[in-house]
Order: structure tokens, then C-alpha cells, then sequence
């Protein structure tokens, strides 16, 4: 056998390998390492034969065990199914009430609620529930059919202004422009504008008020704070649904914009509104 080259530097054997001069230490893995990666090798020979593994045209093995992940998942979904399945039944026969006193009912209710919410009324309040131009914020106080369980249920339940549930909320303000002239519905913008801010021409508020007087105070109140009884929204807050900033008012009264929401006890049943009315009371601005 040739002589063991050593390397002049590091004192270090070679393994004969050279290339442009360049000549490979000879520095062995440490025995723990190489016996740690041998057994690796063995474990993932074990698991593939214990467990499903190895990739097939349309299947794969299945492994010794018989184990599927799938299954599991199934079983654990069947577990859960019947566990919410009692809940639900127990909130279908309860009233909103009865839900509301019962802290297990509540959190489950609350929950579900939040989950129903987030499927079928994010389109238009927003995922928070804060709303936007158009609709309403859902976390404030102000409501304008009332914001109290049973309130929030009915509105759920049958809309506002939906064209298939006879038992909707309805109102409808009527357009203005063909009852009052030009002036004097800039006269009644400034007048509301005046509630909460300062209209650009002080002298327009007195007629203004009487107009509102006249003929908006049947709905709004005299205070204009509103009257959930019509759905009549407080103009004395300075928050504002349809319209803001006084054109924008002037233009609302002129020809108003009326929303719609779909009533949802058909499509969703009576648990699952039950479940999104708690929800909704339990944002911040139920009353």
C-alpha cells in the first residue's frame, strides 16, 4: 500500500482525492452522528410499512395499522355533530331569554352566531359588523327598529322591506322633491344640519324647523330623535345611514334612498337566527 499522504498544514490524512492541486482532508463523520442517521433510515422504513406511506396510481398503502387520518377526522366530526346536536336542539326549544340566562347556551349560541354571521351578512355590515355607506354599524347603540333581543331577532328574522316575507318591517319616506320646493328643502337640510353641526346659511333654520315640523315630525319626532315604531332614524346624533353632510341631507329628503334586507327565518332557520340575534346583541350596542 502507497504511503498515507499527510497534509503539510493541518497535519491532517488525505483521502487521495485530488483536484487542481487541491487534495480532500480526510475528516470522518463522528460515530454518534452516522449511527443517528442510520437510525433515521430505519425509522422511516418502519413507518412506512406501519403506516399509509408510499404514493399509488389512485390509492396508497395502507400500512400495517391500518391507520387513515381521514377516518379519524370523520369519527371526530360524528363526536362533534352529536355534541352540537343536543346544544341545538336545547336552543331550538328555548326561548331568548331562557338562551341568555344560560351562560353554556350563551357561549354557544354566540359562537355559532359569529360563524353564521361571517357566511351570510359580511357582504353588507362588513366582517366586524361596523356596516358602511348604506348599512347600518352594527356595534353602536343606534337602532332603528330597536336593539333589544327580541327587536333584533324580529329584524333578522323578516327584514326590512323584503318583498317575500309578509311579516317585514316596513317604511318608506316619501321623495320630497314633488311635496316642497327647491328652497324649502334646503331650508329643512339646514334645519337637521343645525341638530348637530352648523349649516352654511343661519337665517334658513327657523323656516326650516317649521317646515320639519310640518311634515317630518309625524315620523322623526318632535326632537327629530326618531321613532323605531316606523324605523324612523334620530337626526339628532350625527349618525347617519344614507346621507351625510347637508347636500347629502337636502338630496335624502329630495329623493330618498330606501335599503332592503332579506328576511332569513326561511333560508337559515329558527336556531340559526336565534343563534345570530344573540350574536348581534352581544357586540356592544344591544340594549
Amino acid at each position: 500500500m502507497a504511503d498515507k499522504h499527510i497534509d503539510d498544514v493541518s497535519g491532517v490524512e488525505t483521502t487521495g482525492h485530488e483536484w487542481d492541486g487541491i487534495r480532500e482532508l480526510n475528516n470522518p463523520l463522528p460515530r454518534w452522528w452516522l449511527w443517528t442517521f442510520y437510525a433515521t433510515i430505519v425509522w422511516a422504513i418502519g413507518y412506512m410499512v406501519v403506516y399509509p406511506a408510499i404514493p399509488l396510481v389512485t390509492d396508497a398503502t395502507k400500512g400495517v395499522l391500518g391507520y387513515s387520518s381521514r377516518a379519524e377526522l370523520a369519527s371526530e366530526m360524528v363526536g362533534a355533530k352529536a355534541a352540537q346536536g343536543s346544544m341545538l336542539e336545547k336552543i331550538s326549544t328555548s326561548s331568548l331569554q331562557e338562551i341568555l340566562a344560560d351562560p353554556q347556551m350563551t357561549q354557544f349560541a354566540t359562537a355559532a352566531g359569529a360563524a353564521a354571521f361571517k357566511v351570510n351578512c359580511v357582504q353588507c355590515h362588513g366582517s366586524g359588523a361596523a356596516g358602511g355607506a348604506g348599512y347600518p354599524n352594527l356595534n353602536d347603540d343606534d337602532w332603528l327598529w330597536g336593539g333589544d333581543i327580541d327587536q333584533i331577532h324580529q329584524t333578522i328574522a323578516h327584514g326590512i322591506r323584503s318583498v317575500d316575507d309578509p311579516d317585514t318591517r316596513a317604511s318608506e319616506m316619501p321623495a320630497y322633491g314633488e311635496i316642497l320646493q327647491p328652497q324649502e328643502i334646503r331650508q329643512v337640510a339646514a334645519y337637521v344640519v343645525s341638530l348637530t353641526g352648523k349649516p352654511r346659511d343661519a337665517a334658513m333654520i327657523e323656516p326650516g324647523k317649521q317646515l320639519f315640523a310640518d311634515n317630518c315630525a309625524a315620523c322623526h319626532g318632535e326632537n327629530a330623535k326618531g321613532n323605531r315604531e316606523f324605523g324612523a332614524p334620530n337626526l339628532a346624533d350625527a349618525i347617519w345611514l344614507k346621507a351625510q353632510g347637508e347636500a347629502g341631507i337636502a338630496q335624502q329628503v329630495r329623493q330618498p334612498k330606501h335599503g332592503m334586507m332579506p328576511g332569513w327565518q326561511v333560508r337559515l332557520g329558527d336556531t340559526t337566527v336565534k343563534q345570530l340575534a344573540v350574536y348581534i346583541h352581544a357586540l356592544g350596542g344591544g340594549e
